[in-house]
């Protein structure tokens, strides 16, 4: 299997996949980086061979990857993208598993019913957050951006997947954040920096869905409110466990891989720091 992105360095679904296929004895699966962009991804998957199970690809390639593929699940059509891609009998197969990841860790959190929430960010992530929430119950959710440009995607999901958004901006968190139990961020690494307090004040549960740099400043500042708080990490284990569980064709693969997966990740997460710290003239690749 390969893990579609470009660079294809900064990847951490095969770290991912091979520490789960080791805990699963499944010696006989690889999963490998390979760079591509829009314009090489209708030559790769036309390259696949019988000996590949399928793919996992990164923004903004789930969206490019739709008219490419000769199936595609209604979650990947409603979402806007196929972060897997599964080969079955030499046809192409996209599949959605964004949602999945966030469903299982509000579950986690025990956050079975909210009925309402926030989401930060209007992006590919929020709109998988808008499939996920609509899978616990929440149809109404607020989606707070800072320029109304910036959710045309997610207004256009919201759509197909039959959830009714209110679209915010974001000086006006913090009234609505009054009596919300749950907030969603889909910004990247320091982008939510500045509403860090803001959310902290409302007491709500945090699902940060950012993985490296962690802990970020606005899950620091939940959890010493007392706030529960649910790191990206946890989110991409649980995508991860239903990208297996579709690419191998193994139901019910559960929480077997997850200690392996987590340990494999801080370890390459750590690793990547440590070089990204090292002076340009120590010998050091900067990533």
């Amino acid at each position: 299997m390969a893990a579609l992105g470009s660079p294809a360095g900064r990847c951490l679904a095969p770290v991912l996949h091979r520490a789960a296929y080791a805990a699963m004895g499944l010696d006989d699966w690889s999963h490998e980086a390979v760079a591509c962009d829009e314009a090489t991804l209708p030559g790769l998957l036309g390259s696949f061979g019988t000996y590949w199970a399928g793919a996992t690809l990164a923004v903004p390639l789930p969206r490019a990857v739709l008219p490419l593929l000769d199936e595609v699940s209604e979650l990947a059509m409603d979402v806007g993208g196929a972060d897997t891609v599964v080969v079955r009998h030499g046809r192409s197969v996209g599949e959605h598993t964004g949602a999945h990841g966030i469903m299982s860790a509000i579950h986690q959190a025990g956050l079975t019913a909210p009925g309402s929430a926030v989401v930060l960010g209007g992006g590919a992530a929020a709109c998988s957050a808008l499939a996920a929430l609509r899978e616990v119950g929440v149809r109404e959710p607020v989606v707070v951006v800072r320029e109304r440009d910036h959710a045309l995607e997610v207004e256009a999901a919201a759509g197909r997947l039959g959830v009714s958004v209110e679209l915010r901006h974001v000086d006006e968190l913090g009234r609505l954040l009054r009596g919300v139990p749950v907030v969603v961020s889909t910004l990247p690494a320091g982008a939510a920096d500045a509403l860090a307090p803001t959310v902290a004040r409302s007491g709500a549960a945090v699902l940060d869905a950012v993985c490296s740099a962690w802990p970020t400043r606005l899950a620091k500042a939940a959890g010493f409110a007392g706030s529960t708080v649910v790191d990206g990490l946890t989110m991409r284990l649980h995508r991860t466990v239903r990208q297996i569980e579709l690419l191998t064709g193994r139901a019910g693969v559960g929480e077997l891989p997850f200690a392996a997966m987590r340990a494999a990740a801080l370890d390459e997460l750590a690793r990547r720091e440590a070089r990204s710290a090292e002076p340009a003239g120590s010998g050091g690749k900067l990533m």
